[in-house]
């Protein structure tokens, strides 16, 4: 018998107008990690969506509508209390969901969780609003000033990549600007949801203000939820195709959405890099979490004097990985999030063979004995040998792949990195320091990062260009979602 099946089965249910509440149906959480039965969730039909839609207007009728912005910045301070003071608990229904390493769900998702509230406690506290003295003829004046409302009843809707940490970067922002909102989480990852919802109400959060329910896509609670006439907006983090259905969805009521789609990163690698530097921040935007972070890269071109020095080290980090049980200190690299998710990536492996690739690492399935049999393994994997043009360098994969292209001059490599319908985020590998911002800054994405991966500064904008969404995130740049202002006029 597996560790997960001598576990007990948890009942995971909806969290609506403060309380815990049953679905009419319930479907089976299965562990990505060996595939044994950890959750029967409860699914919310359209009756209970639409308790939960009206439990969020109550409450922004009722005394949450009313609340200063001190008031609830110390709100999300206590939040950040309470997520630390259940960290463990966290950190436990985060790895069961996902197969995650237990150390990167402490210093990722749970840790950057707590942050998050803290980060928009201050952003709120400290963001002021336009105004400006008007000049009139004949000496008059008139003073205008905007006034911060909140967007309303918020649809929130968050993958099962980053589950918590993505659930808190969009919950903290709304709650901050005094919106209620119903949380849908993936079916995949439903549990660390319902957690943080009733530590919300431990931290003395209005019943209504945060409501959770559990369900899946169209003719679900998704579905349900984006067509909801009193829902006043939506933001979304998931697959494009995805944030286009909610996009229909919302058209006829002419409601605002934010959206952080997907995408497919590319890596510039210049000869003049720094290339144990370079092969070990590939070796992270590449494989971090399985690849399954919408950021991670899976295009890396590279200037063709250091094409086989930067190919050989990153094959070198591949098969150095260590995919294992995720309370294992060993462990470096969880299972993908489902069998189904498998099936996709394994579908590319396929493909890139047809379209001619060179398997420098991986390209198949782990053997890491009975015990994990059923889980959702896949081994890292890097190609070379593929067109810039084929299919695999140009559909997003989502998994812990990248395919290696060389390039010969600095616009040639700025051209193939642009060369996407996605514009989500890119990485410059590079010495020389003109060429950095140079490059950098003609990035057709979201995000450029230099020498570096995945850091950020939380009140610096977040977001992509073409398929990869609309709006952005972080800092004052949330606010303005999840907030409308009113421009009050007065003549002096």
């Amino acid at each position: 018998m597996s560790r997960s099946n001598s576990l007990p089965v948890r009942e995971i249910r909806n969290f609506v107008d403060g309380a815990l509440v049953d679905g009419v149906h319930t479907f089976d959480k299965i562990s990505p990690v060996d595939g044994s039965l950890i959750g029967r969730v409860h699914e919310a039909d359209q009756v209970l969506v639409d308790v939960a839609v009206r439990a969020a207007r109550r409450a922004l009728d009722g005394p949450w509508g009313s609340t200063t912005v001190p008031e609830r910045a110390r709100l999300l301070r206590r939040v950040a209390d309470g997520i630390e003071n259940r960290f463990d608990e966290l950190v436990a229904a985060e790895v069961a969901d996902t197969g995650k390493p237990v150390a990167l769900a402490k210093e990722l998702d749970v840790a950057r969780a707590a942050a998050n509230f803290r980060a928009f406690a201050d952003t709120i506290s400290a963001t002021g609003l336009d105004s400006f003295l008007t000049e009139l003829p004949g000496g008059r004046k008139a003073l205008n000033y905007a006034v911060r409302k909140p967007l309303g009843v918020v649809a929130v809707i968050v993958p099962w990549n980053l589950p918590l940490l993505l659930l808190t970067w969009k919950l903290a922002p709304a709650l901050a600007c005094g919106n209620a909102v119903i949380v849908k989480p993936s079916e995949e990852t439903p549990s660390t949801a319902t957690i943080l919802a009733e530590i919300l109400q431990e931290s003395g959060l209005p019943n209504g203000v945060c409501n959770v329910v559990h369900g899946f896509g169209p003719e679900s609670a998704g579905g349900y939820l984006t067509e909801h006439p009193d829902v006043d907006g939506v933001t979304f983090t998931g697959e494009s195709a995805t944030g286009s259905a909610i996009m229909r969805a919302v058209a006829p009521r002419v409601r605002p959405v934010s959206f952080e789609l997907g995408g497919k990163n590319a890596a510039l690698v210049f000869a003049d890099t720094d290339v144990e530097r370079a092969v070990d921040g590939l070796a992270r935007s590449v494989f971090t979490n399985t690849g399954q972070v919408c950021l991670c890269t899976e295009r890396v071109y590279v200037q063709r004097p250091v094409f086989d020095e930067i190919a050989a080290g990153l094959a070198e980090r591949a098969r150095a990985l260590r995919p294992g049980r995720p309370e294992d200190p060993a462990t470096t690299t969880g299972p993908l999030i489902s069998q189904a998710h498998r099936e996709k990536v394994l579908s590319y492996f396929e493909l890139a063979r047809k379209e001619g690739a060179e398997v420098l690492a991986g390209g198949g399935i782990p053997d890491l004995g009975p015990d994990l049999a059923g889980g959702s393994w896949i081994e890292p994997t890097l190609w070379t040998g593929l067109e810039h043009t084929d299919r695999t360098m140009r559909e997003e994969i989502f998994g812990p792949v990248a395919g290696l292209i060389p390039f010969d001059t600095e616009e040639e490599g700025i051209r193939l990195a642009n060369d996407s319908p996605y514009g989500l985020a890119s990485c410059v590998w590079t010495s020389n320091l003109d060429r950095g911002h140079r490059v950098a800054q003609q990035m057709r994405t979201g995000m450029a990062w230099v020498n570096t991966w995945f850091l950020r500064d939380l009140r610096s904008p977040f977001g992509g260009t073409g398929l990869s969404g609309i709006g952005r995130e972080g800092g004052t740049h949330s606010l303005h979602f999840y907030s409308e202002p009113t421009n009050v006029c007065v003549q002096l």
